[in-house]
């Protein structure tokens, strides 16, 4: 079914990645030639959603180091058309083989695709976008189609490092009306960890491009001369890798044209190579398991209440369980994601702002 959506790689790239050493990215994935890879050992699938971008980035990606098990990473070339109605089936085919695709777009727009390949999943789904505004509002904007009204699929929508002088203050009302995770570049730069329980309750990510700064990204529509360094941006994509619950992820908003030096197609090489090294590190935790997971009660003296807290034995990672009757398709988002800071803060008796906005997402 693949084949149907999908083109092989072109054959001069192919060449190119036959000629590198041993020891590099390139050499030890497979490539969709002229057959479809074998994807039964396969955990990660690239995919290019505009194919001369795409292309620029795999250039970069394949000189990288293989520091990954060989026979689990495939590249399966490019979408036929650089459109929604064929990535849909694309993440949907691998999704149901328990592949995690990973998307190279040029158009921001194609993030609305991955969310809607989840269409027939059984559970609800978070979703994370990284972006410098908030793309909602106009009916031609990517996340307003999932956000007004609220999908039925969605559960909880994050959105880190967005810049405030970006957003429309109603858009930004909005968002915090309904309960969603906001995480500001300001704060996000300050403390990176603290964007990683946002990143680790996702299901998918969409790393928009426009959440770098313009001299690290310069290949991008409208750059903005704030934002990420790449090595802050190469932190994200890791910390989405180890999310055990992150199912598909996507950089989108990468333009060939305004990229004259291919930096832009080399920083997003690097984001999906850490993606990857942080995806063979993951630790299995909840919601894989809950083996492993010590439990912390936080007596809340004056209020006569209870917090529990769990903490991974495996990779020291913290949840807080929602004290409140959930419903069965809630079930699997009852742990929310949190930091050390957080279990400090019920320490003192003060609410976690992350557990009142779960609390009102389970209301």
């Amino acid at each position: 079914m693949l084949q149907n959506w999908l083109k092989p790689l072109p054959a001069a790239l192919v060449k190119q990645a036959e000629q590198l050493p041993a020891n590099r990215f390139g050499k030890n994935i497979a490539l969709f030639t002229e057959q479809l890879p074998d994807l039964k050992k396969v955990r990660i699938a690239l995919i290019g959603a505009g194919e001369k971008e795409a292309n620029d980035v795999r250039e970069h990606l394949y000189q990288t180091a293989f520091a990954f098990p060989k026979a689990h990473i495939a590249d399966l070339g490019n979408l036929r058309k650089a459109d929604a109605s064929l990535l849909i089936p694309v993440v949907f085919e691998l999704l149901s083989g328990r592949v995690l695709p990973v998307i190279i777009g040029g158009k921001d727009a194609m993030a609305k695709a991955q969310f809607m390949a989840y269409q027939d999943a059984r559970a609800l789904v978070n979703m994370v976008a990284v972006d410098e505004k908030f793309r909602f509002g106009a009916p031609g904007e990517v996340y307003t189609p999932l956000l007004r009204p609220v999908h039925h699929l969605l559960f909880n929508f994050g959105l880190i490092g967005f810049q405030v002088h970006q957003i429309a203050p109603d858009d930004l009302a909005f968002l915090i009306k309904n309960n969603f995770d906001t995480v500001r570049l300001g704060k996000s730069r300050a403390a990176i960890e603290e964007t990683e329980p946002v990143i680790r309750d996702a299901d998918l990510l969409a790393f928009h491009l426009g959440a770098l700064k313009q001299s690290e990204a310069p290949g991008v529509e409208a750059a903005s001369p704030s934002g990420y360094f790449t090595e802050e941006a190469c932190q994200l994509c890791r910390y989405a890798g180890m999310s055990d619950k992150l199912s598909s992820f996507g950089i989108y908003g990468y333009s060939r044209d305004l990229d004259k030096s291919g930096q832009t197609a080399q920083v997003a090489a690097q984001m999906i190579w850490y993606f990857m090294e942080g995806f063979f590190n993951r630790k299995n935790d909840y919601p894989v398991s809950k083996s492993g997971l010590t439990e912390y009660i936080v007596e809340y003296r004056q209020l006569h209440y209870q917090l529990t807290f769990w903490k991974s034995t495996k990779s020291g990672r913290w949840w807080m369980q929602v004290p409140a009757t959930t419903r069965k398709k809630h079930e699997r988002h009852r742990l929310v994601p949190c930091s050390f800071q957080d279990y400090q803060l019920a320490c003192r008796e003060e609410l976690p702002e992350r557990l009142m906005q779960a609390l009102h997402r389970f209301a």
